[in-house]
């Protein structure tokens, strides 16, 4: 997948359109509910922002992944969450609040931290065979792509409101397709590295999927949060945004082998949040049959 109009330019228009789409999501309350709730935003941000590279870096070593797998799955990582963690969030009956503000603080704050982390990702794991990475031109991008978008999304949702509801839920989606759209186009590209090393990203996703979501919880108790606003975490740390992590390793380091990770992790990251709903479900059940019979 040689650089081309459609990873040029197609590919970063259709990004900016579902971050467009989240920007019509949010408010600018979201935001300023940091003064309200900090504790538990700033758990969030530790597990999303500091511990989920970690945790990839962990997986990588202990797993000796491939380079390109393993640059891919530090590329994921770096990448804030998605509007998908929102909806397992309402599915869940967790904390929306708290979900949207840390999906939306995250995409600001990773605009700045991802490229440093690709940037050691690279280094560290390609050695003497590294790409040219730019930091500057990285961060700008994804100030173009993500911010940019977001913010004008927010502008029209305060301006536009009951307009902006209705026309966030196709925006979410064309996310959804596009996000399939790009796995199969994945596929087809890279088919001989995944026949070779398909049982070694699945693990591996699935693994960063599923010990990520248990960090949320871990740190939920750890900071006595509620047992809601640990679902929340447990969902909003457990979920990245692989579109945009397909969209930098494309478009951005023109490397589509970096991609396969967060294809492969675009299918495997529902599996967590799946089996965590349906915990949730179950506990939820059990407290009110409990609460039935004292009554």
């Amino acid at each position: 997948m040689e650089a081309s109009i459609f990873t040029q330019v197609l590919l970063p228009i259709a990004i900016a359109l579902i971050m467009f789409g989240m920007g019509l999501s949010l408010t600018i309350q979201d935001f300023t509910r940091l003064a309200k709730a900090p504790k538990s935003i700033g758990v969030g941000l530790l597990g999303q922002i500091i511990l989920m590279p970690l945790l990839a870096l962990g997986i990588c070593l202990i797993l000796k992944l491939d380079t390109p797998i393993a640059v891919g799955l530090m590329i994921l990582a770096a990448c804030p969450g998605g509007t998908t963690s929102n909806v397992f969030s309402q599915v869940a009956k967790a904390n929306l609040a708290l979900s949207v503000s840390l999906t939306a603080i995250s995409t600001f704050i990773c605009v700045f931290s991802t490229p440093f982390i690709i940037q050691y990702a690279i280094n560290n794991f390609a050695g003497e065979q590294a790409i040219e990475f730019s930091l500057l031109q990285t961060a700008i991008g994804l100030f173009v792509v993500t911010l940019v978008p977001v913010i004008i999304g927010i502008g029209i949702r305060h301006r536009f409101t009951n307009a902006a509801l209705k026309a966030e839920v196709y925006f979410r989606r064309f996310s959804l397709l596009f996000l399939v759209a790009m796995i199969l186009a994945l596929v087809i590209n890279e088919r001989e590295m995944l026949v070779t090393s398909f049982d070694q990203v699945f693990f591996a996703a699935l693994a960063l999927n599923i010990i990520s979501i248990a960090m949320g919880l871990l740190l939920s108790k750890i900071f006595n949060l509620s047992f809601i606003d640990g679902i929340t975490l447990a969902i909003e740390v457990g979920i990245q945004n692989a579109t945009l992590a397909i969209l930098i390793a494309i478009s951005f380091l023109n490397a589509p082998e970096f991609a396969v990770s967060a294809g492969v992790y675009g299918l495997a990251m529902y599996i967590g949040p799946t089996f965590l709903v349906l915990w949730v479900k179950s506990v939820r059940k059990k407290r009110e049959t409990l609460t039935a019979a004292e009554n």
